[in-house]
C-alpha cells in the first residue's frame, strides 16, 4: 500500500535504490555462496602442499555445492557423499601409503571439509563446517609461519566468523557488511586476551615449534658440484640477518662457514670422514688474536644440520631445541636438521688460525687425494709449475699467490652463468673456457694445490651481507653463498684463500654479489623506477624483520625481558605463572561485570516496539509483545480505516527496515518521534 507523503516534519524515509546480483539473492543461498567462498579462500594456500587429485576434488564440490545453492536444489544422498569419502581415503592411501602423518592428514580434512558442503541440512552442519574450517587454518603453519600466510589466515578466520554471526541472526536477511563489522568487533573485543597469552603463556620452544620441512627451499648442500652455488645466486631470499654489538666488521672479514669438503670422487666434492679424526678437537687448534665480534644472528630454516656462523665463533652459541657442537674442521652443526628459524648470539674472531700445525695428521692425508683419471691435463700443468727452478722448493703460501696471481691475469671471468661443464670440469674450466663462479674457482683452486702436494680443501658458505642495515640487522641472502679454498702450511695451519678476491674483487671486498635475474613483474617495475622496487622491497623486508623478531622469534628469554621491564628484579617461571594467572582472573572478573551490566540494557529495537505499542494503547489498540509492525499495521487499518494510513505507513516502513534484504543496523530515532506525534493528533479522531 502506498505510504502518505504527508509525513510530519523531521522524518525523511531513507529508501534505497533496488540492488541486483549478490544482494538479490535469497538468504540461504546468498549466505551458502559466502561460506564456500571463505572456505575455497582458505584451502587455496594448501594447493602447494596437496596432492592433484584433492585440489581438483576439492574445486569440483564446491562449484557444485555453489551450482545447487543458486538453483536451490536437493542435496545428494548421505550414501554419495559416504562413497566419495571412501574414494577420497583410498586416493590418500594411493598418494602417501599411510593415513597418519601431517601430509594425509591435512588432506583428509581439506576432502571432509569440502564433502561436508553437501550436508548442510541443519544448523549443526553448518558448525561442523565452521570447526574444520579454523583447524585448516591452524594446519596452514605447519608449512610456514610467513607474513603473506598469516594475512591471509586472519581473513580466513574473519570470514568464518563472519559465517558464523550470520547462522546466528535467524530473522531477515541482514546484510554481509553487518555481520562482518560485527564479528570483527566480537575478535577485537578477544585481541587482548589474545595478546596477554602470546606474552606470558609458557614457552616450550619456539612460538610456532613445529616441523617445517617444506620452509627451505634452497640453501646450502653438504656436497658440492659445478654449478650448485650458481643456482642459488638465483635465489634473493633472506638466509640470515646479523646484528652486531659495535662496528660491523668490513665485508672482507664476513665469512659464514658451513659445510667443509675435502673428499672428492671427480664430480662431487663430499665432507671429510669424520670418524677417522675422532681423536683430533677443534677446540685444542683453534688459536685466536684481537678483540672479538659480537653478534646476533636470526637464522632462516636450513636443509641441513650445519650452522653458518661468522669465522671463527669459537663459544658454543644457546639455541632453545638443538645442541651445537664443533667438528675438527671448524664448522658447527647442530644435532639435527634446523627446521626452524632461530634467533641466537655469539662471537667471533676474524683473526685466527686453526688445524695441525705439523705433518701426518688424517684430515692433512685425506686433504692430498685426488681421484685417478680425472682433469689430467690440469694436474700436468700444476706439475709443471711444480717442477719450474722458480717454485721447485716454494713454501705453500708461495704457490697460492702464484695460482691468484695467473687467475687475476689469465683471462678469467666471474659469471654466475657458466653454463654445463663436461666430466673433467676443471680441465675445462682452467685450461679451455676460463669462466665460472666462485666454485669452479675454488675447485681449481684446490686441485692444483693437491696435485703440487699442498694440502687443500673446500669450505661452502655465505660471504658478505647487504651493503647496508634495516632496522640494525645487515642481511645475509642466499645468493651471497659462496665457496673458497683452505690450504695447509706446516707451523700456521690451515690459511684462508679465495680465488674469487682475484678476478672479482668487488665481491669480496664490498660485498657486491651478482644481482639475480629479476621477474616479469618485478623486471617491469625497475625499468619504469628502479628506486620504486628498491624503496618497496626494503619496506617490505623491514616489516618482514619486525614480524619475525617480534612475533616468530618471541622466546622463554624474551619473556623473562617483559617481566624485567614491568619491574621484577629477578623474575622466574613462578613470578610469569602468577603474572599470567592474576591477568586472566582480572580479566575474567571484568567480563562478568560487563555481562551482568549487558543483561540490564534493553535491546534499541525492543524499547522502540515499547515506544510504539505505548502510543497506540493511548488509541485504546492494544498488542502483545510478540506482535510484529506488519500485525499492528493490519489492526490501525481496521480500526481508523484512512485516517490512519501516516501511522499504517510507519509501521511498513518500520518493518522495512527491521526485517527486510537489507535491515538497519539500529533503529531510525525520527521514525518513533513521528509515530508518537501522528498517534496524538489522532486522539480526537477516536
Amino acid at each position: 500500500m502506498a505510504v502518505s507523503t504527508d509525513l510530519p516534519a523531521g522524518f525523511v524515509e531513507r529508501r534505497k535504490k533496488p540492488r541486483v546480483g549478490w544482494q538479490r539473492l535469497p538468504r540461504d543461498s546468498r549466505d551458502t555462496l559466502f561460506m564456500l567462498f571463505v572456505i575455497g579462500w582458505t584451502v587455496l594456500p594448501h594447493v602447494a602442499h596437496l596432492p592433484l587429485w584433492c585440489s581438483l576434488l576439492t574445486l569440483v564440490v564446491l562449484l557444485w555445492r555453489a551450482k545447487l545453492a543458486l538453483a536451490n536444489a536437493t542435496l545428494p544422498s548421505r550414501w554419495f557423499v559416504a562413497g566419495v569419502l571412501i574414494v577420497a581415503i583410498a586416493l590418500t592411501l594411493w598418494s602417501f601409503e599411510t593415513l597418519l602423518g601431517k601430509e594425509p592428514g591435512v588432506t583428509m580434512v581439506v576432502v571432509l571439509m569440502a564433502l561436508k558442503t553437501l550436508e548442510l541440512r541443519a544448523k549443526r552442519d553448518a558448525f561442523v563446517v565452521f570447526f574444520l574450517g579454523f583447524f585448516i587454518v591452524l594446519t596452514h603453519f605447519l608449512y610456514s609461519q610467513s607474513l603473506f600466510v598469516a594475512g591471509a589466515m586472519l581473513v580466513s578466520v574473519w570470514g568464518l566468523l563472519t559465517a558464523l554471526v550470520l547462522v546466528h541472526m535467524p530473522v531477515g536477511q541482514p546484510s554481509l557488511r553487518l555481520a562482518g563489522a560485527l564479528s570483527l568487533r566480537t575478535a577485537l573485543f578477544g585481541a587482548p586476551i589474545m595478546a596477554l597469552m602470546f606474552l606470558l603463556f609458557p614457552r616450550i620452544g619456539p612460538l610456532w615449534g613445529v616441523p617445517t620441512d617444506g620452509l627451505a627451499r634452497t640453501g646450502l648442500s653438504s656436497t658440492l658440484r659445478m654449478g650448485t652455488i650458481s643456482e642459488m645466486a638465483q635465489d634473493d631470499a633472506v638466509a640470515m640477518r646479523i646484528r652486531f654489538e659495535g662496528d660491523a666488521p668490513p665485508p672482507s672479514a664476513m665469512y659464514f662457514r658451513g659445510p667443509v669438503l675435502a673428499r672428492f670422487d671427480g664430480t662431487e666434492w663430499r665432507p671429510p670422514n669424520y670418524e677417522t679424526l675422532s681423536a683430533l678437537r677443534a677446540p685444542s687448534n683453534l688459536r685466536v688474536r684481537g678483540d672479538p665480534v659480537r653478534y646476533e644472528m636470526t637464522l632462516e630454516p636450513l636443509r641441513i644440520a650445519s650452522l653458518p656462523l661468522l669465522e671463527a665463533t669459537r663459544t658454543a652459541p644457546v639455541l632453545d631445541g638443538y645442541q651445537p657442537l664443533m667438528l675438527p674442521d671448524l664448522q658447527w652443526v647442530a644435532d639435527r636438521q634446523v627446521m626452524e628459524r632461530l634467533r641466537f648470539k655469539a662471537e667471533s674472531y676474524p683473526q685466527f688460525s686453526q688445524g695441525p700445525s705439523t705433518e701426518g695428521a688424517p684430515s692433512l692425508r685425506e686433504s692430498l687425494e685426488l681421484p685417478e683419471g680425472y682433469n689430467p691435463r690440469t694436474i700436468a700443468w700444476a706439475q709443471d709449475l711444480r717442477r719450474s727452478p722458480a717454485y721447485a722448493n716454494a713454501s705453500a703460501r708461495t704457490l697460492a699467490a702464484a695460482l691468484m696471481a695467473h687467475i687475476r691475469t689469465g683471462g678469467f671471468s666471474y659469471t654466475g652463468a657458466p653454463g654445463e661443464y663436461g666430466a673433467n670440469a676443471v680441465d675445462e674450466f682452467w685450461l679451455d673456457r676460463r669462466e665460472g663462479f666462485c666454485e669452479h674457482f675454488a675447485s681449481a683452486f684446490v686441485v692444483i694445490m693437491r696435485a703440487m702436494n699442498v694440502p687443500a680443501r673446500i669450505v661452502t658458505g655465505y660471504q658478505g651481507t647487504d651493503p647496508l642495515p634495516l632496522d640494525e640487522y645487515y642481511i645475509v641472502r642466499q645468493s651471497s653463498a659462496h665457496a673458497w679454498a683452505e690450504y695447509w702450511e706446516p707451523g700456521t695451519g690451515w690459511i684462508r684463500a679465495d680465488p674469487t678476491a682475484a678476478v672479482a674483487p668487488d665481491r669480496i671486498n664490498r660485498g657486491r654479489r651478482l644481482a639475480p635475474r629479476p621477474g616479469f613483474v618485478e623486471g617491469a617495475l625497475d625499468n619504469v623506477s628502479p628506486q620504486l622496487i628498491a624503496d618497496l622491497r626494503k619496506s617490505w623486508e623491514l616489516i618482514n624483520n619486525r614480524w619475525n623478531q617480534w612475533v616468530l622469534n618471541y622466546s622463554r628469554g624474551q619473556q623473562i625481558d617483559v617481566l624485567k621491564r614491568m619491574g621484577f628484579d629477578s623474575p622466574s617461571w613462578a613470578d610469569l605463572a602468577l603474572l599470567l594467572i592474576g591477568s586472566l582472573s582480572t580479566l575474567a572478573l571484568g567480563g562478568a561485570v560487563w555481562a551482568w551490566w549487558d543483561r540490564r540494557r534493553v535491546d534499541p529495537w525492543v524499547r522502540q516496539m515499547e515506544h510504539l505499542r505505548a502510543a497506540l494503547q493511548d488509541l485504546g489498540l492494544a498488542s502483545a509483545t510478540h506482535d510484529a509492525p506488519r500485525t499492528l499495521a493490519r489492526r490501525v487499518r481496521e480500526r481508523y480505516g484512512a485516517a490512519a494510513e501516516t501511522l499504517v505507513g510507519l509501521l511498513d516502513t518500520l518493518e522495512r527496515q527491521r526485517y527486510g534484504r537489507s535491515p538497519s543496523p539500529r533503529p531510525d530515532p525520527a521514525l518513533t518521534r513521528a509515530f508518537v506525534a501522528q498517534a496524538r493528533a489522532l486522539r480526537p479522531a477516536r
